[in-house]
């Protein structure tokens, strides 16, 4: 064999060698079984032998996917980068973005760190993309709008410009286009863990300050003129009235306006329901008033306890008057012999109407997901401060008649009412829906009633009878200022909170 004929039996060997090696990329598994890309895009199967990938099949050349715009109308990206997490509550989502359109990862590869970008991206048919992760598995993606997405996630993301806060137990949304309402129970975290320890920091705040004013009527020497009750006093009027008009009926009205109730048949619903409750009021004082006046009648002129000079034993009699008492306990209420608002079914009048409050916003706080909790929790701290002030002011003022062992126990149903509520909440956490039928109508009920209960503590027994007939009408300019002052307080501050609870 000649020199020449060398020459050209090697070039055939090397055109025939070229003409069967490929360079493979983008590597997968279908079902058990490899498949790479050949330099135009055609998928085919192949088999490793040692380290040499063999093609087992020459599959019928095909486009890619991305190229072949009559196999499917999704654009299929290269790559998509920039991965990050959309908190939705009850899961993260992750999505990544590719030339400014954002696509979601259906299913994450099993690898620590996750991800930030997947190559390789293809399209399995149907409009099913898969992409690349580093690890060589594929993982599913889809357009942010896609089937699979979940909408409920975005809005509670403050994706498309919504933000979403609980009011009660009913999530509120405002800004950026609609999602579509579920009244199933939705899946979402709970730190239980947490959710139980903040039960005692509800319980040590709660007591505190409905104690405190007693605690300084019991053992201090601080009379009626003293700026810091009537300090106290007034803010709490504004507490209670701002928490029947801001938060009990607002709520109210939310929980009737649940689009998983479904309408009305009577629109009025919300307030009859309040009006209920200020007229139960009415009718309990009434009652009692009648009850004390008729008791009065029969037994001896006598007056009452908080008439009686500092000098005078407790529970004496006089036939005639003494100077008026400046103790804590009267705060310059002069009456007759009827009910008054520190009496002892005034007061507990009020605190029912607390009580049903209560036990709400301890449920609501520990059946609020994750994303919300630690706010609605402050907000809630501060809510049970301002109102424990309130009613412990109105309990210190209750007549001396009354034994420091009632107000102890009023004060301890106060106490423990919301950790009582938080720990039906935990205990409800797997179960609970919030746009239930039969929980929407509970709640609301109970909402609205307190809130007419509250209306009528507030503006006649509190209000009414302080500045008309009370120590503010015949208080000096400097103190109707401080009083007025704590008074809008109050409202303002109790208000504000009711953005968040």
């Amino acid at each position: 064999m000649t020199l020449r004929n060398i020459f050209v039996f090697a070039g055939i060997v090397s055109c025939v060698l070229a003409q069967s090696t490929y360079t493979l990329s983008g590597c997968h598994t279908h079902d058990g079984q490899e498949y790479c890309y050949l330099p135009n895009g055609s998928e085919v199967p192949f088999t490793r032998t040692g380290t040499t990938a063999v093609a087992t099949a020459t599959p019928e050349t095909t486009a890619p996917a991305s190229l072949d715009a009559s196999a499917t109308s999704i654009a299929v990206p290269a790559s998509v980068t920039a991965c990050h997490i959309h908190d939705s509550g009850s899961q993260q989502s992750r999505f990544c973005q590719a030339s400014g359109t954002e696509y979601e990862v259906l299913e994450t590869p099993a690898i620590t760190p996750l991800p930030e970008s997947y190559n390789d991206c293809h399209d399995h048919g149907g409009g099913e993309i898969y992409c690349m992760a580093s690890d060589g598995t594929e993982v599913p993606i889809a357009l942010e709008d896609h089937e699979d997405h979940d909408h409920d996630a975005e809005a509670e993301a403050g994706i498309s410009g919504q933000h979403c806060h609980f009011h009660g137990t009913v999530e509120h949304c405002t800004g950026g286009s609609s999602s579509t309402t579920t009244c199933e129970r939705v899946d979402r975290d709970y730190n239980i863990g947490l959710r139980i320890g903040l039960i005692f920091v509800i319980l040590v705040t709660s007591g505190f300050a409905v104690f405190a004013p007693m605690l300084i009527e019991r053992f201090s020497k601080m009379t009626l003129n003293s700026i810091v009750f009537t300090i106290l006093k007034q803010f709490g009027t504004g507490i209670i009235i701002s928490t029947a008009f801001v938060h009990l009926l607002t709520h109210a009205e939310m929980q009737f306006a649940n689009e998983c109730l479904g309408p009305l048949v009577y629109e009025g619903t919300t307030t009859a329901i309040a009006m209920a409750g200020v007229l139960l009021s009415f009718f309990v004082e009434y009652i009692g008033n009648r009850l004390v006046a008729r008791r009065n009648a029969c037994a001896v002129p006598a007056v009452d306890s908080e008439q009686f000079s500092e000098t005078s034993p407790k529970g004496s009699t006089h036939s005639a008057p003494s100077p008026p008492d400046t103790s804590i306990a009267a705060l310059g209420h002069a009456h007759s012999n009827a009910m008054h608002p520190e009496s002892h079914f005034s007061v507990a009048v009020m605190e029912s109407g607390i009580v049903f409050h209560s036990i709400l916003i301890g449920i609501t706080l520990n059946v609020t997901p994750n994303s919300y909790f630690t706010t609605l929790f402050i907000v809630i701290l501060f809510h049970q401060m301002f109102e424990g002030l309130a009613l412990g002011t109105r309990i210190a003022a209750l007549k001396s008649s009354t034994s420091f062992f009632t107000k102890i126990l009023m004060a301890g149903i106060f106490t423990l009412i919301t950790p009582i509520g938080m720990a039906i909440g935990v205990g409800v956490l797997q179960h609970f829906n919030g746009n239930d039928p039969a929980t929407i109508v509970s709640i609301g009920t109970l909402d609205a009633l307190s809130a007419g209960i509250l209306l009528w503590v507030g503006l006649v027994e509190m209000l009414a009878h302080d500045w008309m007939w009370g120590d503010m009408a015949r208080a000096g300019l400097m103190k109707v200022f401080v009083g007025g002052f704590s008074l809008v307080s109050g409202l303002v501050l109790m208000s504000v909170l009711g953005k968040w609870a």
